[in-house]
């Protein structure tokens, strides 16, 4: 399997690629991004030192400069690459993915993501051929940028008017913890962190907050503390989920609908766009709608989502895996800023996190159930016809809406699966339709 995926390049390192293939892959960046210098930020794995060094070597050997940010999170090479207009800039990070990981997240100017059908493709044509890397004469030069107070202030607005809330975050031995204590000091109340120093090997837990097992320790820590509520970050901090007091994970696109408690009924931005990704719960649309805001529905993965937030030029927007964009952010995701906004509503409402996710939460949602199938097309297609007399969303495999219920059925952009996702009023029904789709999936399979 390919390491270039639909919108980054990731694999294991030293198996799937390695140090020769990080050189041509930056010899092929300066012309590709149309860039004079590239900034470069990475994580803490063990193997992202080795990839920096022969990635800029390779930009500057056509020609190009490398801005190095060092040892970061995704969110801050975003944010860089915006602030410090910047023609482009990659991050060495395999984000969620374990230690023996590895890869790479590309951006044109303005933080734009590069993904298939806006360059990815053609770099892993050139990267993986036979083409001849031969330096320029006039090499490039990198030098190194602070970024911290620059990015740190662009987070303060949001620390605004957090009170005396007690949390709890679990920093996943990721890069959360290069800002952490910076973006949380001075904030009334207890924040209490944990696994808050980068550690590329993930000693305590894989830093996947999307699967729960992983969120056991916080868990515990949450109701030790008798805390307001858990905060997990991945492993470079580009998407963040919750526990509520009582201990319970919070669904990510619940939270999509909370933050819109802050953009409409705090900050009166009223009839703005807020995107949703096609897996996303019925309840999101419908308190969105309730606050006075537009629901649009998108495509899976943090290209799709930029890029729609800023062709509507959208408020805020979020996916089932954690991810938050937002305008004022370049239009990108920022986990920080999602768990700021979030202590700031939990401020001002004065109620318990559960009692407002209860408010929002009104269908039984099944998560998203994983396949793994020999004919990821033929499936779908079968399933869609079973199902067409329902309404139906083909932008990224199919939704289909029935009155009390719905499903997504979709392809894995990074990993070998089908995806399935069921919502209903009630949970026998929940059950029934589950399950059959669960044999329809099995039989077409056969």
């Amino acid at each position: 399997m390919s390491i270039f995926k639909s919108y980054d390049i990731r694999g294991i390192y030293n198996q799937e690629w390695n140090k020769e293939l990080a050189y041509r892959i930056g010899f092929f960046l300066p012309s590709l991004l149309k860039a004079d210098e590239i900034l470069i930020g990475r994580d803490a794995r063990e193997s992202s030192d080795e990839i920096f060094s022969y990635l800029s070597r390779g930009i500057m050997a056509a020609g190009g400069n490398v801005c190095d940010i060092g040892l970061c999170c995704t969110p801050a090479v975003y944010f860089a690459t915006s602030f410090y207009n910047l023609g482009g800039s990659v991050m060495i990070t395999a984000s969620h993915n374990p230690s023996q990981y590895n890869g790479l997240k590309i951006s044109a100017r303005d933080s734009i993501p590069v993904g298939y059908g806006s360059g990815l493709e053609k770099l892993e044509e050139l990267a993986l051929s036979s083409t001849p890397v031969i330096p320029v004469a006039e090499r490039g030069s990198l030098r190194s940028l602070d970024i911290r107070k620059s990015y740190i202030a662009h987070l303060a607005p949001y620390k605004e008017g957090i009170g005396a809330i007690k949390a709890v975050i679990d920093c996943s031995d990721g890069t959360a913890g290069v800002f952490i204590h910076d973006v949380i000091k001075n904030l009334p109340g207890e924040i209490i962190t944990m696994y808050d120093t980068p550690d590329g090997t993930f000693p305590h837990h894989e830093p996947n907050p999307l699967d729960e097992k992983n969120l056991a320790s916080l868990k515990t820590r949450t109701l030790a503390e008798k805390a307001d509520l858990g905060i997990c970050f991945d492993g470079d901090a580009d998407r963040v989920m919750f526990i509520d007091e009582k201990g319970n994970f919070i669904s990510p696109d619940l939270i999509t609908a909370l933050l819109g408690i802050y953009f409409f009924k705090y900050k009166k931005n009223l009839g703005s766009a807020v995107t949703y990704d096609v897996r996303s719960s019925r309840s999101v649309v419908e308190f969105i709608d309730s606050l006075g805001g537009k629901p649009v529905i998108c495509r899976v993965g943090h290209s799709h989502a930029k890029k729609l937030l800023r062709e509507t030029r959208g408020i805020f927007g979020g996916e089932l895996a954690g991810h938050y964009y937002f305008r004022n952010n370049f239009f990108c995701d920022s986990a920080m800023m999602a768990a700021l906004i979030v202590l700031n509503i939990l401020t001002k409402e004065g109620v318990s996190i559960s009692q407002m996710i209860a408010g929002i939460s009104k269908y039984h949602f099944s998560g998203e159930l994983n396949f793994t199938v020999n004919d990821k097309d033929r499936i779908i297609s079968s399933i869609s016809k079973d199902y067409r007399h329902g309404q139906s969303v083909t932008i990224d495999g199919i939704r289909i809406d029935f009155p009390t219920w719905w499903f997504s059925l979709r392809k894995s952009n990074t990993e070998p699966y089908l995806r399935l996702v069921v919502e209903a009023e009630s949970r026998a029904e929940l059950n029934k339709i589950t399950d059959e789709l669960k044999e329809k999936i099995k039989r077409y399979d056969s």
